[in-house]
């Protein structure tokens, strides 16, 4: 499992690992029962404090997309997050499109960038 984080984005640490390990699960890198590395690995390999990865898997836990339990470790529970409603999406998606927009991206490499983005996370999604 191939997980990055840069210390030096908006995003804190903790939403960059959620983040990351749901981008895997959205490829069908990881599938439903797969294990996750353990807390205090996967916080060794980052270089992270271990509460931090703590935090993340909660947060996944509670999008139902990792179970976890206590002695066997996390596993990937669901494709699919619990959460979120279309609604929430929309306007994430707007924010970031926004962002784009303002930051006087051309329409068209707005599309490239989204039709790739779209395409990379599909791509081995069944």
């Amino acid at each position: 499992m191939r997980i990055i984080v840069d210390a030096q984005e908006h995003r804190p640490i903790y939403r960059q690992v959620a983040d990351e390990i749901k981008t895997l699960i959205a490829r069908g890198e990881l599938q439903e029962g797969a294990s996750l590395p353990p807390v205090r690995q996967l916080a060794a390999d980052l270089g992270v404090n271990l509460n931090t990865v703590a935090t993340a898997y909660r947060e996944l836990q509670g999008e139902g997309l990792i179970a976890i339990r206590h002695g066997s470790g996390a596993m990937v529970a669901s494709r699919r997050t619990e959460v979120t409603s279309r609604d929430e999406m929309r306007k994430a998606l707007r924010a970031v499109l926004t962002q784009m927009v303002l930051a006087g991206m051309p329409r068209s490499e707005i599309a490239v960038l989204v039709s790739g983005e779209l395409r990379g996370l599909t791509q081995g999604a069944k």
